[in-house]
């Protein structure tokens, strides 16, 4: 497979330009990169305007994924998800309302969409709660929900892996959102790899009419890069929007070494990356195995993650500080639990690094006691309260106020109160429980 904008970067710096041409470093620097960092001279294409290099590039990563049409984000999947939501909003069935139907773990960047595009919102609540960053749905609630709305609703949301790496089960959940008419969209940013299992399971090969992925958290990519991919159908009535959607929420400016990451990932995943995979994930679930016999417990998850309960007497950030000291950083840790993202670039002596450090356990790990999810009453639209004046107030202080923006900290950025929303004494609750001190309050 050629990597079009791998090759036109070498090339470029090859040739030696001399450089009247922004970034202002002229192709060299302190961090070494600079060479590759260039600006939309000709030949490099445009990411909005795809005609070239990214385009062709794109239509790769495309035929990869198995998508209708896939376009490259340098912003992440952030991104995508606002563009996503406004694609799904302003190109909404005759008869839909301008609501998203989405379970409420959502990351805070559907809820800026929100604010910007200018959508209400319903929320699929869990069924049980384990914690904030789950939201556990099943195909009948699903089914009821959309039965109880007025007018069918411009999309159904859902996150899926989760934080902790819950996955909803998609294939069922699109099925009802089919028979509805309804798109279902899909927050799959912690799952870019899904579609490569021996069993692929992404997203679009369930159903999913459009979803994004953020190539950086589970792929080779730097830091940024993401994709927003349409399935097959959904490409033909969409398809020729998805670059206008993008622009509108990203910068003229995107990263072409962001870019090129992304290009030099298609050949990667093209040449032997399921059999790594494969491999990967034969190690990742033989360590699991091994923490058992030690003691820990390990929750289902996603394949590529393993995600520790935390025995009594600890937290998963007491866990997570134990790691750091055997030279290990996880990805995320709360009271709850500690939370390890495994990629094929991790070596096999990383994961026994983690065996060690971790050692026996001798203490049961209790089920997570987590504070229930606050269902508090809307008091006015989360785009009215976003542009209301506002003030900041140490939590405590915020029982009886309007939210005026989601307060959380990222990871794991899943909003604990929405704007809009009156704070009642379980989110106050859970404002202590992950270390919120102030929020901002309309005034």
């Amino acid at each position: 497979m050629r990597t079009p904008i791998v090759d036109f970067l070498r090339d470029y710096q090859a040739s030696s330009p001399a450089r009247f041409h922004m970034p202002g470093h002229k192709g060299s620097g302190f961090l070494g990169c600079e060479g590759w960092d260039i600006t939309e001279v000709r030949g490099a294409d445009t990411l909005y305007e795809a005609d070239g290099i990214i385009a062709e590039s794109e239509q790769n990563a495309a035929a990869l994924f198995g998508a209708g049409r896939t376009c490259f984000s340098t912003e992440g999947s952030s991104q995508c998800i606002r563009a996503m939501l406004y694609l799904a909003v302003t190109s909404r069935a005759p008869g839909s309302a301008p609501v998203v139907l989405a379970a409420r773990n959502v990351h805070k960047a559907f809820v800026y969409a929100a604010a910007l595009v200018g959508f209400e919102t319903r929320w699929l609540w869990p069924e049980e709660s384990r914690s904030l960053c789950a939201c556990p749905l099943s195909p009948d609630a699903l089914k009821k929900a959309l039965a109880e709305m007025p007018q069918p609703p411009a999309a159904v949301y859902l996150t899926s892996p989760d934080y902790l790496g819950g996955r909803a089960d998609v294939g069922a959940l699109a099925a009802v959102c089919r028979q509805a008419g309804v798109p279902l969209l899909v927050d799959n940013a912690h799952g870019a790899y899904l579609h490569f299992l021996r069993t692929p399971a992404h997203p679009l090969d369930l159903g999913a009419a459009m979803c994004c992925d953020s190539a950086h958290k589970t792929l080779p990519v730097l830091t940024g890069g993401a994709y927003l991919h349409a399935g097959r159908e959904t490409a033909r009535t969409w398809g020729g929007q998805m670059k206008e959607a993008l622009c509108l929420f990203g910068s003229t400016s995107p990263s072409y070494l962001t870019l090129a990451s992304l290009d030099g990932c298609n050949r990667y995943l093209q040449e032997g990356y399921r059999e790594r995979l494969e491999a990967r994930i034969n190690d990742v679930a033989a360590l699991r195995m091994q923490l058992g016999r030690q003691g820990w417990h390990a929750e289902e998850s996603d394949p590529l993650r393993l995600t520790l309960r935390a025995p009594q007497g600890e937290t998963g950030a007491s866990l997570a500080d134990r790691l750091r000291r055997a030279g290990v950083e996880c990805e995320y840790a709360d009271q709850e639990y500690l939370v390890l993202m495994i990629t094929p670039e991790n070596r096999p002596e990383d994961l026994a690094r983690v065996a060690k450090a971790l050692g026996e356990n001798d203490r049961p790990c209790p089920a997570a006691q987590s504070l229930p999810v606050p269902r508090a009453r809307q008091e006015m639209p989360i785009r009215e309260a976003f542009f209301r004046p506002r003030e900041t107030v140490p939590a405590r202080e915020a029982l009886g106020r309007i939210c005026a923006s989601p307060t959380v900290a990222c990871p794991p950025a899943i909003p604990i109160a929405m704007a809009g929303e009156r704070i009642g004494p379980e989110a106050v609750a859970l404002f202590e429980r992950y270390g919120v001190p102030f929020v901002e309050v309309i005034r």
